[in-house]
């Protein structure tokens, strides 16, 4: 009689299982079908003609950022892009730039490609290439003018301060690295900065210049994930592997199926498991820069010094969709070898009315503990053993940085002063007085919620004569009260400012070369290595 119940309340499971999946196939099916009928009778109907791609594209692209920021798709020329990201190597002039509706505006020059050579600056306005004029052209289409096979002939046109530039230049091949600058601090301390986890290239340049370091004598290493946004898995996975030895647990994904649920685990000989090591982090340092710091961090291989990382616990997988197209999903979240998730943000919970989205660290944090007995916590990114404090940013600050007001007043201030010298360069309080000036009198692109506010509802009046003579002085006073409020992180923005000019000034080396030297977070971790019994007491070491 029970070998019947149970088969019996066996059988009722399995059709429970089916009736669900038929019933979500159903509705998924039918909600393709409906957008089917919907893009039809539009492309029939409509009045104007319709781009059957760009429709798609923004329809598909609308609705996956409902989801979360990390679940794209992508058409053939977002594939192409983000191979290049992936893998760090394209046809181009070797520039970041921004885009705008007058066209392209140059962020940063690199220093011995052909733009350099040809004598483009930060700041210069592209408006034309070969013959193409770019104003208001879409981002994408922006995003492909300067790039193609490498030795292609290039003809710029564009605007520095306003005057005309003509450049006739070839495109390169540009290769990233991502080990930009090593060197040794002292007799005995290694410094390494790694940027971008570019897959195989990343764990490859550590290691070389690890090595060459040791060459050299190091003993001790500050290893820069400062800014880091991330990228290849198992290049995390490899570069943690460096520090710890061969069959340790580096990180779980765990996921809805069990395809994307897996323990990872060291599989190669170390390089040093006793060397001490200080990793430094910022608020951008991110996913893969969070994978290799958490996991330091629960073996208590390392100090992590610096500020809370961003707190991106989650994993994707390229998929291939039809006609060269691609899916970018999140398929699991990582977990640290203590246990720990550090996902910042809660996008399943995300408000239906406003959108907004809850943060794991305002609510519950689970305790874990560290190989040593230390204790960590989960939720909101990885919090240093060390903490480097900045003044809380204000509104305002936040704006502000969001803005290119900081990068305009470093090409202003480097136009100025073309003399400028790496080596005696610093960022006085008189300097920053000039930046407050320069946002009163000169910036048009950091504006506030209040002035924002109040230019809308100017614009909504009559036009009344009363009202006209006051709104320069209010408009005014406005931008007083903002530079005021961004005023109150003086020591945040001096540090942002500084590296803006020296970065314009003297390329991305002599800004890495300049905060070699001068980076208070740098000289910090040093004092800290040259303390043995600090950096044991910190780990929990006897």
């Amino acid at each position: 009689m029970k070998k019947k119940n149970l088969f019996f309340l066996g059988a009722l499971v399995v059709i429970s299982f089916l009736f669900s999946f038929q019933n979500r196939f159903f509705e998924i099916a039918k909600q393709i079908e409906i957008y089917n009928n919907l893009f039809k009778e539009l492309n029939i109907n409509y009045i104007d003609e319709i781009n059957p791609g760009d429709l798609t594209d923004k329809s598909i692209k609308n609705t996956l950022k409902n989801i979360d920021p990390y679940t794209n798709f992508f058409n053939e020329q977002d594939v192409e892009d983000a191979r290049i990201r992936r893998e760090g190597e394209y046809g181009g002039i070797g520039i970041a730039s921004y885009y705008t509706k007058k066209g392209i505006i140059v962020a940063n020059v690199y220093k011995g490609f052909s733009a350099d050579k040809a004598g483009i600056k930060p700041g210069d306005l592209i408006t034309n290439v070969n013959g193409q004029d770019l104003k208001n052209l879409e981002r994408n289409q922006l995003s492909q003018v300067l790039k193609g096979v490498p030795n292609k002939d290039i003809i710029i046109k564009a605007t520095r301060n306003g005057v005309p530039k003509n450049f006739n230049l070839k495109l390169d091949k540009v290769v990233v690295n991502p080990v930009p600058f090593y060197e040794m601090i002292n007799e005995d301390t290694g410094y390494i900065v790694l940027t971008r986890f570019i897959a195989s290239k990343a764990s490859e340049e550590v290691t070389r210049a690890f090595t060459e370091l040791k060459g050299k004598g190091m003993k001790k290493l500050v290893f820069d994930l400062r800014s880091n946004p991330g990228g290849s898995l198992f290049d995390a996975i490899n570069i943690v592997n460096l520090f710890i030895e061969k069959g340790k647990k580096i990180v779980d994904t765990r996921g809805k199926i069990a395809a994307n649920s897996r323990t990872y685990k060291g599989n190669r000989e170390p390089l040093d498991t006793e060397i001490p090591v200080v990793v430094l982090i910022n608020g951008r340092s991110a996913s893969a820069s969070e994978i290799v710091s958490g996991a330091l961090q629960d073996y208590d291989r390392g100090v992590i010094m610096g500020e809370r990382s961003f707190g991106k616990g989650l994993v994707q997988r390229y998929f291939n969709l039809s006609y060269g197209t691609q899916m970018k999903i999140t398929v699991s979240k990582y977990y640290t070898p203590s246990g720990r998730c550090i996902q910042e943000l809660d996008y399943a919970n995300r408000d239906p009315k406003t959108g907004k989205v809850p943060k794991f660290s305002e609510g519950t944090v689970n305790a874990f503990k560290t190989e040593n007995g230390r204790t960590v916590y989960d939720g909101g990114g990885v919090m240093p053993d060390v903490e480097i404090e900045y003044s809380e940013k204000t509104e305002d600050t936040k704006n502000l940085l969001k803005s290119r007001a900081i990068f305009n007043y470093a090409i202003d201030f480097i136009r100025k002063q073309p003399n400028l010298n790496a080596d005696s360069f610093t960022y006085s309080d008189a300097n920053f007085n000039q930046f407050k000036n320069y946002l009163i009198a000169s910036d048009t692109s950091f504006v506030s919620k209040q002035e924002n506010l109040f230019k809308k509802a100017y614009k909504a009046t009559k036009n009344s004569n009363s009202i006209k003579n006051n709104y320069n002085a209010i408009a005014k006073t406005l931008k007083e009260e903002k530079v005021a409020s961004i005023a109150k992180n003086k020591d945040l923005l001096m540090d942002k400012i500084q590296n803006e000019i020296v970065e314009q000034a003297f390329y991305k080396e002599g800004l890495y070369l300049y905060q070699f030297k001068n980076d208070n977070t740098i000289k910090k971790a040093v004092a800290l290595l040259n303390n043995p019994k600090k950096y044991n007491q910190i780990l929990n070491k006897n």
